[in-house]
């Protein structure tokens, strides 16, 4: 019989601390590894340039950057739910945006994920913090979701055939959607069920978007029925190669044969199965399949140079084996976003599992025999038309069904969305219980037109910017607090010239300055005045620490602090960078992301020994971003020599 159960996952994790107080207004840092030059996107496929050039994001409004992780790594319980039946058991973490940590075969005793052995945050989501392994959810746009280490809402559910079946879901709030993620054994089955369901309660049309990344030991074969990739790089091109032995003779089917971080987007024929294995020396291994709406199948590797190397390392624990992934999507390209008109759903169905082909078929140097061997095995194991009658009794039977017993509490933003629009959403159930401090303030805006201030010496709190609460926003009685947060809306929706003006307007009345003034200095530096930035950067530390209290309020310092000192140094004025940076908290200079500011200073200051001297000592900047390589361009300012292995992010080619 099918179990599912709560459990605790002990493991070294780092923990997330606090979320950066500051709002959101700027694009995701690392948009730029994602991204593909005009003359590239020129010469794609109309339809495949369409979608990448579909509404890219311009903030990460209304969510906020998790960037309050460090290094530190010590025992810590992670609530867990096991789904368990004779044959596979799945490790679930609901409070980490759904991720299946493990799945593990019972016959074999194979684990067929890759597991990480530990939780150590890095600054690979739109949003900031996301970890590695496992099999994620990715909803919202390009990019890993900034639900990665959120919480999800967790229920029992019934499955098609009766069995007790996970139901995990949220609002994601990026493209304003609500989606499921149901997980069910049928009874005897080899193979991890799992229907998802993105649905758009609005009348209006959204860019919608979704990739279910698989981490697999790297030490594997990638078999996929394709004879033809889009390779993406962090050299922003996007390229059709064949598959899978390069003009060099590199046998791309292999992760370990790559030398650097890549994207492979597989070109599969329209009526080809969808499925995607990765396959050990002796044929076995993880196979993927889905219904047909899930389009897209990707391997991404982190290649054997320095960078990627490293990137392995700081992902999980040193002398540990690496990973690859191999993915699923609604489009051809991650790159892409596709339209989800206004009272439509998008709905498949997913299936993982073992696989044990014929190892001379699989491995050998015929691409096409190994496919058909991995596809017939797979049929025998799992017939293609099972899984369409397994989506069609989900879909119509049980996709809708409620939850019988809660197993973990997401946000209250879905509450409060289904609040304010009356939305009717069988199956996910929003209560108002979920409701929590975040939320209420704008619960007061929409019952009574008026949204409250904040307490005195609390932050602005949490912003939305949908259309309806811009809307009633404008409405409200203009306060400060009313006119920043309604300055943030009106930035959202890409009316940056009116939001400077409330801003603006709120300053004038603001006891408290620091949040209007630091949205102006975002406003002065997207506009190109870097000086005047400065400025309110530095003015907003300086009002800051003339009202706080000392308690709790360290998160704010910290992050105007890193803010001003930046833009000052950025502005050519290294002297009040370091005045300003001198007056942060030892704690938070001890910090490797202000010992790398501390680095830009001297450098500035012309004091290029005791720079490298930072160096020496050692520093590790937690939330490094994918692709970064400002450690790279400071210590070529410093010397001739080789970059250290300790500080080699580097992804693209030299």
């Amino acid at each position: 019989m099918t179990t599912v159960r709560r459990a605790v996952l002990t493991l070294p994790a780092a923990p997330l601390g606090p979320d950066n107080p500051l709002p959101a207004l700027r694009a995701p840092a690392g948009a730029g590894a994602h991204a593909v030059d005009a003359r590239t996107l020129a010469e794609l496929p109309r339809d495949m340039a369409r979608g990448i050039g579909r509404a890219p994001l311009r903030s990460l409004l209304p969510t906020a950057v998790r960037d309050g992780y460090g290094r530190e790594r010590t025992p810590a319980g992670l609530d867990a739910i096991v789904i368990e039946n004779d044959r596979l058991r799945a490790t679930v973490l609901p409070g980490l945006g759904g991720r299946v940590h493990s799945l593990h075969h019972k016959p074999t005793g194979h684990e067929l994920l890759y597991r990480n052995p530990v939780f150590q945050p890095a600054a690979f989501a739109l949003n900031g913090a996301w970890f590695s392994g496992g099999i994620e959810w990715n909803i919202g746009a390009t990019g890993h979701t900034t639900l990665s280490c959120s919480p999800l809402h967790a229920a029992v559910v019934r499955a098609p055939d009766g069995s007790p079946m996970l139901r995990l879901w949220e609002w994601e709030r990026l493209r304003d959607l609500p989606f499921q993620v149901d997980l069910w054994l049928p009874e005897g089955s080899d193979f991890l069920y799992v229907g998802v369901r993105v649905r758009n309660p609005h009348e209006r049309t959204v860019p919608a978007y979704w990739w279910s990344n698989t981490a697999v030991p790297e030490e594997r074969r990638v078999l996929v029925p394709a004879d033809a990739a889009w390779h993406h790089g962090y050299e922003r091109g996007l390229n059709r190669l064949p598959v899978p032995v390069a003009e060099d003779g590199t046998d791309r089917s292999y992760p370990l044969n790559g030398a650097h971080a890549a994207d492979y987007f597989y070109d599969l024929p329209e009526e080809q199965r969808r499925w995607i294995a990765a396959l050990d020396a002796d044929g076995r291994g993880l196979v993927q399949t889905s219904t047909d709406a899930l389009r897209g199948r990707k391997l991404f590797l982190w290649g054997t140079e320095r960078g990627g190397r490293r990137w392995q390392e700081w992902l999980t624990e040193p002398g540990t084996p690496g990973y690859a992934e191999m993915q699923a999507g609604l489009a051809r390209t991650q790159l892409e976003h596709l339209e989800l008109a206004g009272g439509a759903e998008f709905s498949w169905l997913e299936a993982y599992g073992p696989l044990a082909a014929d190892p001379e078929a699989a491995l050998g140097d015929d691409w096409a025999a190994a496919r058909t061997d991995v596809e017939d095995r797979l049929e025998a194991a799992l017939p293609r038309a099972a899984v369409d009658a397994a989506y069609t009794a989900w879909r119509e039977g049980a996709a809708d069904a409620g939850p019988e017993t809660v197993l973990a509490t997401g946000s209250g933003w879905g509450a409060l969305e289904v609040l304010r629009g009356g939305y009717e959403l069988p199956g996910t159930p929003f209560p108002e219980s979920t409701l929590g401090p975040d939320q209420e303030p704008w619960r007061e805006l929409l019952r009574t037109g008026v949204l409250p201030p904040p307490a005195k010496g609390a932050g602005p709190g949490a912003p939305l910017v949908a259309t309806p609460w811009r809307d009633m926003l404008e409405t409200a009685p203009a306060d400060p607090s009313t006119e920043y947060h309604l300055g943030i809306a009106q930035w959202h929706a890409g009316d940056r010239a009116q939001a400077v003006r409330s801003w603006e307007r709120g300053l004038h009345r603001a006891e408290v300055r620091w949040p209007l003034l630091y949205c102006l200095a975002v406003a002065d530096q997207e506009d190109g005045h870097p000086r005047r930035a400065a400025e309110r950067f530095a003015e907003a530390f300086t009002d800051h620490a003339d009202h706080a209290d000392h308690d709790g309020s360290e998160p704010v310092a910290a992050a105007l602090g890193r803010e001003a000192t930046a833009a000052l140094l950025a502005a050519g004025r290294p002297g009040p960078a370091r005045e300003l940076w001198a007056r942060l908290p030892d704690e938070v200079r001890g910090r490797g992301a202000f010992r790398l500011l501390e680095v830009r200073i001297l450098l500035a200051e012309g004091r290029t020994d005791e720079a490298r001297a930072v160096f020496d000592e050692g520093f590790e900047v937690a939330d490094l971003r994918e692709g970064a390589e400002v450690l790279g361009e400071l210590w070529a300012e410093l010397t001739d020599e080789p970059l250290p292995d300790a500080y080699e992010f580097r992804m693209r080619p030299n």
